[in-house]
Protein backbone atom coordinates (compact mmCIF):
# COMPACT_ATOMS: atom_id res chain seq x y z
CA UNK A 1 0.00 0.00 0.00
CA UNK A 2 1.37 3.78 -0.90
CA UNK A 3 1.86 6.04 1.83
CA UNK A 4 -0.07 9.27 1.78
CA UNK A 5 2.09 12.67 1.05
CA UNK A 6 2.27 13.27 4.50
CA UNK A 7 2.96 9.98 5.77
CA UNK A 8 6.12 9.79 3.38
CA UNK A 9 7.19 13.25 5.06
CA UNK A 10 7.28 11.68 8.41
CA UNK A 11 8.96 9.20 7.22
CA UNK A 12 11.67 11.09 5.60
CA UNK A 13 11.96 13.19 8.47
CA UNK A 14 12.48 10.31 10.69
CA UNK A 15 15.57 8.41 8.16
CA UNK A 16 18.64 7.80 10.19
CA UNK A 17 22.02 6.69 8.64
CA UNK A 18 22.64 3.64 8.31
CA UNK A 19 24.68 2.05 11.24
CA UNK A 20 27.34 0.66 9.36
CA UNK A 21 28.41 1.02 5.90
CA UNK A 22 26.43 -0.99 3.45
CA UNK A 23 27.46 -0.35 -0.68
CA UNK A 24 25.01 -0.83 -2.97
CA UNK A 25 27.25 0.47 -5.75
CA UNK A 26 31.08 1.73 -7.01
CA UNK A 27 31.46 5.17 -7.80
CA UNK A 28 29.35 8.14 -7.19
CA UNK A 29 29.96 11.81 -8.32
CA UNK A 30 28.68 14.47 -7.05
CA UNK A 31 28.03 17.69 -9.26
CA UNK A 32 28.62 20.51 -7.22
CA UNK A 33 29.98 21.37 -3.31
CA UNK A 34 26.71 23.66 -2.42
CA UNK A 35 24.87 22.39 0.68
CA UNK A 36 22.71 20.27 -1.02
CA UNK A 37 25.92 18.33 -2.66
CA UNK A 38 27.69 18.25 0.31
CA UNK A 39 24.72 16.56 2.29
CA UNK A 40 24.08 14.03 -0.84
CA UNK A 41 28.01 13.21 -0.65
CA UNK A 42 27.50 12.11 2.96
CA UNK A 43 24.65 9.87 2.16
CA UNK A 44 26.10 8.31 -0.64
CA UNK A 45 29.41 7.77 1.61
CA UNK A 46 27.36 4.92 3.62
CA UNK A 47 26.24 3.41 -0.21
CA UNK A 48 28.85 3.74 -2.34
CA UNK A 49 32.82 2.41 -2.31
CA UNK A 50 34.09 6.18 -2.99
CA UNK A 51 32.60 9.54 -3.89
CA UNK A 52 34.03 12.24 -5.85
CA UNK A 53 32.71 15.85 -5.79
CA UNK A 54 33.42 18.06 -8.46
CA UNK A 55 33.35 21.62 -7.43
CA UNK A 56 35.01 24.99 -9.66
CA UNK A 57 35.78 26.63 -6.40
CA UNK A 58 38.90 25.63 -4.24
CA UNK A 59 37.38 23.20 -2.08
CA UNK A 60 39.91 24.25 0.96
CA UNK A 61 38.94 27.79 0.80
CA UNK A 62 37.07 28.99 3.90
CA UNK A 63 34.68 31.71 4.25
CA UNK A 64 32.62 33.18 1.16
CA UNK A 65 32.77 31.26 -2.18
CA UNK A 66 32.55 32.58 -5.08
CA UNK A 67 30.07 30.23 -6.48
CA UNK A 68 27.42 31.45 -3.52
CA UNK A 69 26.54 35.12 -4.21
CA UNK A 70 23.94 35.06 -1.74
CA UNK A 71 26.19 33.80 1.16
CA UNK A 72 26.64 37.18 2.46
CA UNK A 73 23.08 37.37 3.32
CA UNK A 74 21.18 36.12 5.87
CA UNK A 75 20.48 32.29 6.08
CA UNK A 76 18.26 31.00 8.73
CA UNK A 77 18.82 26.61 9.80
CA UNK A 78 15.49 25.61 10.77
CA UNK A 79 14.98 23.01 13.76
CA UNK A 80 13.82 20.41 10.98
CA UNK A 81 17.09 20.89 8.98
CA UNK A 82 19.15 21.11 11.91
CA UNK A 83 17.76 17.63 13.57
CA UNK A 84 18.81 16.36 9.88
CA UNK A 85 22.77 17.86 10.38
CA UNK A 86 22.68 16.33 13.58
CA UNK A 87 21.84 12.81 12.59
CA UNK A 88 24.13 13.02 9.64
CA UNK A 89 26.99 14.65 11.60
CA UNK A 90 26.59 13.19 15.52
CA UNK A 91 28.07 16.33 17.50
CA UNK A 92 27.49 18.78 15.20
CA UNK A 93 25.80 21.25 17.61
CA UNK A 94 28.79 20.88 19.65
CA UNK A 95 31.77 21.63 17.05
CA UNK A 96 29.46 24.33 15.57
CA UNK A 97 29.13 26.01 18.79
CA UNK A 98 33.07 25.57 19.47
CA UNK A 99 33.68 27.32 15.65
CA UNK A 100 31.34 30.45 17.08
CA UNK A 101 27.89 29.29 16.20
CA UNK A 102 24.88 30.68 18.96
CA UNK A 103 22.45 28.34 20.15
CA UNK A 104 18.77 29.09 19.46
CA UNK A 105 16.42 27.34 21.90
CA UNK A 106 12.64 28.58 21.67
CA UNK A 107 13.20 31.20 24.80
CA UNK A 108 15.48 32.53 22.89
CA UNK A 109 13.81 33.07 19.58
CA UNK A 110 11.39 36.39 19.34
CA UNK A 111 9.11 36.42 16.49
CA UNK A 112 6.83 39.42 15.61
CA UNK A 113 3.64 39.43 13.19
CA UNK A 114 2.93 42.40 12.21
CA UNK A 115 3.98 44.43 15.02
CA UNK A 116 2.26 41.64 17.40
CA UNK A 117 4.60 39.93 19.81
CA UNK A 118 3.70 36.05 18.85
CA UNK A 119 3.59 33.31 21.35
CA UNK A 120 6.43 31.31 22.52
CA UNK A 121 6.17 27.36 22.19
CA UNK A 122 8.31 26.39 25.02
CA UNK A 123 8.98 22.26 23.68
CA UNK A 124 9.14 23.70 19.93
CA UNK A 125 12.99 21.86 18.46
CA UNK A 126 16.15 24.36 19.17
CA UNK A 127 18.17 25.45 15.91
CA UNK A 128 21.74 26.88 15.80
CA UNK A 129 22.52 30.55 14.72
CA UNK A 130 25.39 31.21 12.36
CA UNK A 131 26.45 32.76 9.37
CA UNK A 132 26.27 30.82 6.07
CA UNK A 133 29.36 30.42 5.71
CA UNK A 134 30.53 28.76 9.39
CA UNK A 135 27.30 26.48 8.70
CA UNK A 136 28.58 25.23 4.94
CA UNK A 137 32.36 24.95 6.28
CA UNK A 138 31.45 22.75 8.96
CA UNK A 139 29.01 20.93 7.38
CA UNK A 140 32.15 20.10 4.04
CA UNK A 141 34.76 19.61 7.24
CA UNK A 142 32.36 17.00 8.29
CA UNK A 143 32.27 15.64 5.07
CA UNK A 144 35.50 15.75 3.72
CA UNK A 145 36.44 13.72 6.67
CA UNK A 146 35.08 10.73 5.33
CA UNK A 147 37.71 8.87 3.94
CA UNK A 148 35.57 7.27 1.07
CA UNK A 149 34.83 11.13 -0.06
CA UNK A 150 37.42 13.12 -2.53
CA UNK A 151 37.16 16.54 -3.88
CA UNK A 152 38.12 17.55 -7.82
CA UNK A 153 38.83 20.90 -8.81
CA UNK A 154 37.25 21.00 -11.70
CA UNK A 155 33.76 22.91 -13.98
CA UNK A 156 31.99 19.74 -15.02
CA UNK A 157 31.23 20.59 -18.85
CA UNK A 158 28.67 17.50 -19.71
CA UNK A 159 27.61 13.74 -18.94
CA UNK A 160 28.56 10.14 -20.63
CA UNK A 161 25.99 8.24 -21.36
CA UNK A 162 25.84 4.33 -22.68
CA UNK A 163 22.77 3.95 -23.74
CA UNK A 164 19.73 5.00 -21.74
CA UNK A 165 22.19 5.34 -18.54
CA UNK A 166 24.14 7.85 -17.20
CA UNK A 167 27.72 6.40 -16.83
CA UNK A 168 30.06 10.07 -15.84
CA UNK A 169 30.52 13.42 -15.69
CA UNK A 170 33.19 15.40 -18.23
CA UNK A 171 34.92 17.94 -17.00
CA UNK A 172 37.62 20.49 -17.69
CA UNK A 173 40.39 20.67 -15.50
CA UNK A 174 42.55 23.63 -15.84
CA UNK A 175 41.33 23.71 -19.46
CA UNK A 176 42.54 19.97 -20.20
CA UNK A 177 39.27 18.01 -20.80
CA UNK A 178 38.52 14.52 -18.87
CA UNK A 179 35.90 12.86 -17.01
CA UNK A 180 34.80 10.75 -14.10
CA UNK A 181 33.14 7.58 -14.50
CA UNK A 182 30.31 6.74 -12.36
CA UNK A 183 27.78 4.28 -11.49
CA UNK A 184 25.57 7.41 -9.80
CA UNK A 185 25.49 11.19 -10.85
CA UNK A 186 24.22 13.87 -8.39
CA UNK A 187 23.31 17.31 -9.58
CA UNK A 188 23.88 19.57 -7.32
CA UNK A 189 25.01 22.87 -9.40
CA UNK A 190 22.01 24.67 -7.91
CA UNK A 191 19.83 27.54 -9.27
CA UNK A 192 21.81 28.06 -12.52
CA UNK A 193 22.08 23.80 -12.90
CA UNK A 194 23.23 22.86 -17.26
CA UNK A 195 21.46 19.49 -16.43
CA UNK A 196 18.34 20.40 -18.58
CA UNK A 197 20.64 21.27 -21.33
CA UNK A 198 22.91 18.37 -21.34
CA UNK A 199 19.95 16.12 -21.59
CA UNK A 200 18.30 17.90 -24.41
CA UNK A 201 21.59 18.33 -26.26
CA UNK A 202 22.09 14.21 -25.96
CA UNK A 203 18.10 13.75 -27.24
CA UNK A 204 16.34 12.95 -23.72
CA UNK A 205 13.46 15.26 -22.73
CA UNK A 206 14.44 18.42 -20.98
CA UNK A 207 12.14 18.78 -17.86
CA UNK A 208 9.34 21.87 -17.70
CA UNK A 209 10.36 24.52 -15.17
CA UNK A 210 8.04 26.29 -13.35
CA UNK A 211 8.44 29.85 -12.13
CA UNK A 212 6.53 32.33 -9.65
CA UNK A 213 7.86 35.94 -10.24
CA UNK A 214 9.02 37.92 -6.55
CA UNK A 215 11.33 40.42 -7.48
CA UNK A 216 12.56 40.59 -3.70
CA UNK A 217 15.14 42.20 -2.95
CA UNK A 218 17.04 42.03 0.41
CA UNK A 219 20.38 43.52 2.52
CA UNK A 220 22.18 42.34 5.31
CA UNK A 221 24.71 44.31 7.45
CA UNK A 222 26.87 43.17 10.36
CA UNK A 223 26.91 44.56 13.57
CA UNK A 224 29.15 44.37 16.59
CA UNK A 225 27.77 41.83 19.64
CA UNK A 226 28.92 42.94 23.11
CA UNK A 227 27.38 40.44 24.72
CA UNK A 228 28.69 36.90 25.35
CA UNK A 229 25.51 35.01 25.93
CA UNK A 230 22.66 36.88 24.96
CA UNK A 231 19.54 36.05 26.16
CA UNK A 232 17.60 36.49 22.35
CA UNK A 233 19.87 34.81 19.78
CA UNK A 234 17.21 35.13 16.76
CA UNK A 235 14.87 37.70 16.45
CA UNK A 236 12.55 38.53 13.61
CA UNK A 237 9.67 40.62 12.34
CA UNK A 238 7.62 38.98 9.85
CA UNK A 239 4.72 41.59 8.00
CA UNK A 240 1.85 40.05 6.21
CA UNK A 241 1.12 41.39 2.60
CA UNK A 242 -2.11 42.74 3.73
CA UNK A 243 -0.26 44.58 6.18
CA UNK A 244 2.76 45.73 3.81
CA UNK A 245 2.38 45.08 0.38
CA UNK A 246 5.93 45.84 -0.39
CA UNK A 247 8.05 45.29 2.90
CA UNK A 248 8.71 41.92 3.78
CA UNK A 249 10.19 42.05 7.10
CA UNK A 250 13.15 41.92 9.09
CA UNK A 251 15.49 39.91 11.05
CA UNK A 252 18.54 39.58 13.39
CA UNK A 253 20.62 36.37 14.20
CA UNK A 254 23.70 36.59 16.83
CA UNK A 255 26.71 34.78 14.86
CA UNK A 256 30.13 34.13 15.37
CA UNK A 257 33.06 36.44 16.42
CA UNK A 258 30.95 38.83 18.35
CA UNK A 259 28.33 40.15 15.77
CA UNK A 260 24.76 40.34 14.96
CA UNK A 261 23.82 40.23 11.06
CA UNK A 262 20.66 42.07 10.40
CA UNK A 263 18.37 41.60 7.30
CA UNK A 264 15.97 43.18 5.67
CA UNK A 265 13.67 42.32 2.50
CA UNK A 266 11.21 44.02 0.46
CA UNK A 267 9.41 43.45 -2.78
CA UNK A 268 9.20 45.33 -6.67
CA UNK A 269 10.66 48.79 -6.37
CA UNK A 270 11.01 48.32 -2.21
CA UNK A 271 15.09 48.28 -1.92
CA UNK A 272 16.01 47.90 1.63
CA UNK A 273 19.13 50.07 2.33
CA UNK A 274 21.73 50.12 0.55
CA UNK A 275 23.96 53.06 2.75
CA UNK A 276 24.47 52.21 6.31
CA UNK A 277 22.67 55.49 7.16
CA UNK A 278 19.61 53.93 5.35
CA UNK A 279 19.50 50.54 6.85
CA UNK A 280 19.78 51.89 10.36
CA UNK A 281 17.19 54.50 10.01
CA UNK A 282 15.28 51.75 8.85
CA UNK A 283 15.68 49.45 11.53
CA UNK A 284 15.03 52.29 14.04
CA UNK A 285 11.60 53.50 12.50
CA UNK A 286 10.12 50.22 11.07
CA UNK A 287 10.46 47.66 13.14
CA UNK A 288 9.73 46.97 16.93
CA UNK A 289 12.27 47.97 20.09
CA UNK A 290 15.16 45.37 19.60
CA UNK A 291 15.79 45.91 16.18
CA UNK A 292 16.16 50.17 17.07
CA UNK A 293 17.93 48.66 20.22
CA UNK A 294 20.45 46.67 17.28
CA UNK A 295 20.99 49.91 15.12
CA UNK A 296 22.75 51.33 17.98
CA UNK A 297 25.54 48.88 17.68
CA UNK A 298 28.86 49.56 15.45
CA UNK A 299 28.22 48.33 12.30
CA UNK A 300 30.96 46.39 10.80
CA UNK A 301 31.74 46.60 7.15
CA UNK A 302 29.46 47.56 3.98
CA UNK A 303 25.82 46.66 3.43
CA UNK A 304 25.58 43.91 1.35
CA UNK A 305 22.87 43.79 -0.94
CA UNK A 306 21.20 40.61 -3.14
CA UNK A 307 17.91 40.01 -5.57
CA UNK A 308 16.20 36.97 -5.90
CA UNK A 309 13.79 36.93 -9.00
CA UNK A 310 11.70 34.05 -8.75
CA UNK A 311 11.25 30.50 -7.14
CA UNK A 312 11.65 27.84 -10.01
CA UNK A 313 11.46 24.65 -9.73
CA UNK A 314 11.96 21.56 -12.45
CA UNK A 315 9.98 18.99 -12.47
CA UNK A 316 12.22 16.48 -13.56
CA UNK A 317 9.58 13.45 -11.84
CA UNK A 318 7.37 14.40 -14.89
CA UNK A 319 9.08 13.24 -17.87
CA UNK A 320 8.85 10.45 -19.59
CA UNK A 321 12.08 9.27 -20.43
CA UNK A 322 14.60 9.78 -18.03
CA UNK A 323 18.69 8.43 -18.16
CA UNK A 324 19.50 5.61 -15.51
CA UNK A 325 22.01 7.00 -13.17
CA UNK A 326 21.19 10.19 -12.46
CA UNK A 327 19.28 12.52 -9.86
CA UNK A 328 19.22 15.88 -8.63
CA UNK A 329 19.24 17.71 -5.03
CA UNK A 330 18.65 20.97 -3.70
CA UNK A 331 18.11 24.00 -5.74
CA UNK A 332 19.04 22.18 -8.81
CA UNK A 333 15.50 20.64 -8.62
CA UNK A 334 13.59 24.18 -6.71
CA UNK A 335 14.34 27.30 -4.79
CA UNK A 336 12.10 29.13 -3.24
CA UNK A 337 11.78 32.66 -1.58
CA UNK A 338 14.43 32.97 0.78
CA UNK A 339 12.09 34.61 3.18
CA UNK A 340 10.97 31.55 4.23
CA UNK A 341 14.20 29.80 4.77
CA UNK A 342 13.97 26.93 3.71
CA UNK A 343 17.11 26.22 1.48
CA UNK A 344 19.18 24.21 3.44
CA UNK A 345 16.10 22.32 5.15
CA UNK A 346 14.90 20.98 1.78
CA UNK A 347 18.96 19.85 0.88
CA UNK A 348 18.52 17.59 4.03
CA UNK A 349 15.06 16.12 3.16
CA UNK A 350 16.19 15.57 -0.16
CA UNK A 351 19.42 13.66 1.17
CA UNK A 352 16.94 11.84 3.29
CA UNK A 353 15.69 11.09 -0.11
CA UNK A 354 18.29 9.59 -1.33
CA UNK A 355 19.29 7.73 1.29
CA UNK A 356 15.52 6.04 1.53
CA UNK A 357 16.30 5.45 -2.48
CA UNK A 358 20.02 3.61 -1.76
CA UNK A 359 18.79 1.82 1.49
CA UNK A 360 16.43 -0.53 -0.51
CA UNK A 361 19.02 -1.55 -2.83
CA UNK A 362 17.45 -0.29 -6.03
CA UNK A 363 18.44 -1.49 -9.70
CA UNK A 364 20.51 1.34 -10.59
CA UNK A 365 20.53 0.52 -14.44
CA UNK A 366 16.68 1.96 -14.86
CA UNK A 367 15.58 5.47 -13.55
CA UNK A 368 15.46 6.42 -9.82
CA UNK A 369 11.59 7.22 -10.38
CA UNK A 370 11.24 5.43 -6.52
CA UNK A 371 13.52 8.58 -5.69
CA UNK A 372 12.05 11.35 -8.04
CA UNK A 373 8.33 10.36 -6.49
CA UNK A 374 9.90 10.69 -2.69
CA UNK A 375 11.41 14.06 -3.81
CA UNK A 376 8.20 15.31 -5.43
CA UNK A 377 6.82 15.23 -2.04
CA UNK A 378 9.71 17.19 -0.47
CA UNK A 379 9.37 19.48 -3.36
CA UNK A 380 5.77 19.76 -3.46
CA UNK A 381 5.38 20.86 0.69
CA UNK A 382 8.37 23.68 0.12
CA UNK A 383 6.72 25.09 -2.83
CA UNK A 384 2.81 24.77 -1.26
CA UNK A 385 4.47 26.66 1.67
CA UNK A 386 6.46 29.58 -0.61
CA UNK A 387 3.99 29.90 -3.05
CA UNK A 388 1.19 30.23 -1.28
CA UNK A 389 2.47 32.89 0.83
CA UNK A 390 3.88 35.08 -2.52
CA UNK A 391 0.57 34.19 -4.00
CA UNK A 392 -0.71 37.18 -1.58
CA UNK A 393 1.61 39.56 -2.61
CA UNK A 394 -0.34 42.42 -5.04
CA UNK A 395 2.46 42.31 -7.27
CA UNK A 396 1.93 38.40 -7.86
CA UNK A 397 -0.09 37.09 -10.33
CA UNK A 398 -0.37 33.45 -10.54
CA UNK A 399 -1.00 31.19 -11.54
CA UNK A 400 -3.42 29.97 -8.47
CA UNK A 401 -3.99 26.46 -7.14
CA UNK A 402 -7.66 25.51 -7.44
CA UNK A 403 -9.26 26.16 -4.26
CA UNK A 404 -7.03 29.39 -3.67
CA UNK A 405 -8.68 31.55 -1.98
CA UNK A 406 -10.62 29.15 0.76
CA UNK A 407 -7.08 28.17 1.57
CA UNK A 408 -6.15 31.35 1.69
CA UNK A 409 -8.41 32.75 3.95
CA UNK A 410 -7.57 29.34 6.09
CA UNK A 411 -4.14 30.02 6.20
CA UNK A 412 -4.68 33.61 7.07
CA UNK A 413 -6.55 32.14 9.62
CA UNK A 414 -4.21 30.11 11.24
CA UNK A 415 -1.33 32.62 10.39
CA UNK A 416 -3.24 34.73 12.82
CA UNK A 417 -3.78 32.63 15.70
CA UNK A 418 0.01 31.73 15.86
CA UNK A 419 0.06 35.16 17.61
CA UNK A 420 -1.61 33.82 20.43
CA UNK A 421 -2.63 29.97 20.50
CA UNK A 422 0.20 27.84 21.72
CA UNK A 423 -0.87 25.16 20.14
CA UNK A 424 -1.99 26.67 16.24
CA UNK A 425 1.92 27.86 17.03
CA UNK A 426 3.32 24.33 17.17
CA UNK A 427 1.24 22.86 14.83
CA UNK A 428 2.15 25.78 12.57
CA UNK A 429 5.97 25.66 13.35
CA UNK A 430 6.46 22.13 12.46
CA UNK A 431 5.08 22.77 8.70
CA UNK A 432 7.31 25.44 8.66
CA UNK A 433 9.92 24.57 9.74
CA UNK A 434 9.75 20.83 7.35
CA UNK A 435 9.13 18.70 10.41
CA UNK A 436 5.46 18.09 8.87
CA UNK A 437 3.63 18.11 5.58
CA UNK A 438 1.48 21.03 5.15
CA UNK A 439 -1.95 19.06 5.30
CA UNK A 440 -1.38 18.54 8.75
CA UNK A 441 -2.89 21.89 9.18
CA UNK A 442 -5.59 21.20 6.67
CA UNK A 443 -8.09 19.81 9.58
CA UNK A 444 -11.35 21.49 11.08
CA UNK A 445 -10.01 20.98 14.45
CA UNK A 446 -7.07 23.41 13.69
CA UNK A 447 -8.85 26.35 12.14
CA UNK A 448 -11.76 25.97 14.50
CA UNK A 449 -9.16 26.41 17.38
CA UNK A 450 -7.26 29.07 15.27
CA UNK A 451 -10.64 30.48 14.59
CA UNK A 452 -11.42 30.94 18.88
CA UNK A 453 -8.14 31.94 19.03
CA UNK A 454 -8.60 34.86 16.74
CA UNK A 455 -12.15 35.64 18.09
CA UNK A 456 -10.38 35.78 21.81
CA UNK A 457 -7.78 38.46 20.68
CA UNK A 458 -10.32 40.64 19.32
CA UNK A 459 -12.05 40.60 22.30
Amino acid sequence: MSLSPAQVFTALNAVRPPEQASPVLGKAVVVGGSVAGLLAARVLSDYADSVVIIERDDPQVTGERPGVPQGTQLHALLPGGFLQLERLFPGFREEAVAQGAVGAPPPARRTYLDGRLKVVVPDDADSLAGSRPLLEGLIRQQVLRLPNVKTVAARATGLVFDGAAVTGVRCDVDGLPGAESADLVVDAMGRSSRLSDWLEHAGWERPTTRRMTVHLNYATALFRRTEANPALTVVMALLSPKMSPDVAGAAFFAIEDGRWMAMMAGYGDHRPGRTADDFVRRLREQFPPEFGDLAGNEMLGDVRTYAHADSRRRDFHAVRRFPAGLVSVGDAVASFNPVYGQGMTAAALHAACLSTYLRSKPDLSVPARAYLDLQKVVVDAAWSISTSADLALPHVDGPYPRGYRLSSWASRQIVAATVSDVEVARRFNDVVSMREHPRSLATPGLLLAALRANRRARR
